[in-house]
């Protein structure tokens, strides 16, 4: 399928790993010029050759090495892509902690709202108006589906993740009447390199393998999983892109699953 994508240029934050990565590289097979981002150059330059190989002729890739969770970060990604068009925004940026709740001090709670909901809100007030005045656009926050089942274990993190399906609503909102689309996209758990790193220590503590860790995982953290298995970064990405394509365009103010079933509710 030919999801209309060439020379749509796409900003992916957080897109040097994991499910940022997947969804610049989805991008970019699709024929968007896309600029990739990360808290180092060094990051953004290996994303960039990891992606070139997967790229479709005539994609363009560049990148900007900016940490998104400060203002000052995104001020500096926002000018340097000074005045050119940003059709896409992916507000992927994101970061997680499992601790228990009387354990996270105000500092953290400040650090998960900065990082996960507010660098999303400085890109969309950054890049929201051009598509609006150009009559097309796309922004998608990635948010999960912690965002409708908050986790006991990481109350912080679930409430940075509601906040984006609210902000991605009211965005949605203001946009009636346009060609510019909002949405949210709610993955389950996903075996990023972070989830990886996490469930390789866990399981050595407790003198499991990877595969015993993960199941005891889903039999008891994530029961209500219908597929009983982690969510692959690609698969993640295949939603995003596709809702950042015109064929899209009757999907707004939504927040996609891509949970694998763990949201019970059929609403």
């Amino acid at each position: 399928m030919n999801l209309q994508l060439e020379g749509r240029h796409a900003v992916v934050s957080g897109s040097t790993a994991g499910i940022g990565l997947a969804i610049a590289r989805a991008l970019a097979a699709e024929g968007a010029h896309v600029t990739v981002n990360g808290r180092t150059q060094a990051a953004v330059d290996a994303a960039l050759t990891a992606l070139r190989p997967h790229a479709r002729a005539g994609a363009q890739l560049d990148g900007v090495a900016a940490d998104l969770g400060t203002a000052a970060g995104c001020a500096a990604l926002v000018g340097a892509l000074q005045g050119r068009s940003v059709d896409i925004l992916v507000n992927n940026l994101g970061i997680f902690d499992p601790k228990p709740f009387d354990a996270i001090p105000d500092e953290d709670w400040q650090r998960f709202f900065e990082v996960n909901v507010m660098s999303g809100v400085r890109l969309s007030r950054a890049f929201l108006a051009g598509m609006k005045q150009r009559n097309w656009g796309r922004v998608i926050f990635v948010s999960s589906e912690s965002g409708l089942c908050p986790p006991g274990d990481m109350v912080h993190y679930g409430m940075t993740k509601s906040a984006q399906l609210s902000v991605a609503r009211g965005l949605a909102e203001t946009c009636t009447g346009t060609g510019v689309t909002v949405n949210s996209v709610l993955p389950g758990p996903t075996l990023t390199e972070g989830a990886k790193g996490f469930f390789d220590k866990l399981a050595a503590g407790k003198g499991q393998s990877f595969d015993e860790a993960a199941a005891d995982f889903f039999a008891h953290g994530r029961p209500t999983s219908i597929l009983q298995r982690f969510i692959t970064p690609d698969e993640v990405a295949s939603t995003v892109t596709y809702l950042c394509s015109p064929l899209a365009a009757a999907t707004t103010g939504a927040s996609v699953r891509v949970d694998g079933g763990v949201v019970r509710s059929i609403a």
